[in-house]
């Protein structure tokens, strides 16, 4: 690896590891319901809104839509070359073993690159992935608005190349209950068993 591309790999986990602390500082709050599924701090209606997007199939969706059923939402891109397909591959063996409980989890995928991220390459991604995954896009306006109601940050790399680029993000998976709403996120080095464990124990104290 060449010195300058580390270097701004380094820089981009510097910002997403600050953006995370930022964010945890600043959405936990304490509910006694699913305390003891999620070390005692959950946040509630600061995460999460409406949003208005369009699905790998081509059909416009919102969040009702989307969200009828517990899910694990994540933020990132096809083109993403590391966390991304690590974190929606580890959020679906989840699901699985949840399935094999007889817990029906969805897994959604929210792209911040919709220039490239079109509902083909959505289709893709989920043929790839999941049957039950759900890939979501939309302009740029709609995507940022989506993106700020997590408190997700993303940010593409400066430089001239308008095809290949990578983007800086944030990477937690956020826990999404119908009529509660944000209940739990979960960071990437929590284990596909961990995660399934904690959210059948949030499906179970609901």
């Amino acid at each position: 690896m060449s010195l300058p591309k580390f270097v701004s790999i380094a820089g981009a986990a510097l910002i997403v590891a600050l953006g995370g602390t930022f964010l945890i500082t600043q959405i936990m709050v304490p509910a006694k319901r699913f305390e003891d599924c999620v070390g005692g701090g959950v946040a509630g209606g600061a995460i999460g809104g409406p949003f208005e997007l369009m699905d790998h199939r081509g059909q416009m969706v919102t969040d009702v839509d989307v969200l009828d059923q517990p899910a694990l939402v994540y933020f990132g891109y096809t083109f993403c070359p590391d966390v991304c397909p690590m974190d929606v591959a580890r959020n679906v063996v989840a699901v699985e073993i949840l399935a094999d409980r007889g817990l029906q989890v969805k897994p959604v995928f929210i792209t911040i690159d919709p220039a490239r991220d079109t509902p083909e390459h959505l289709a893709d991604f989920v043929a790839n992935n999941h049957p039950d995954l759900v890939g979501l896009t939309g302009t740029g306006e709609r995507v940022a608005k989506a993106a700020r109601s997590y408190k997700v940050y993303y940010r593409k790399q400066p430089g001239d190349d308008e095809e290949y680029y990578l983007m800086d993000h944030s990477n937690f998976t956020y826990l999404m209950m119908p009529g509660i709403g944000f209940v739990d996120f979960l960071r990437s080095d929590t284990s596909p068993q961990k995660v399934a464990d904690r959210v059948a124990c949030v499906i179970r104290a609901a």
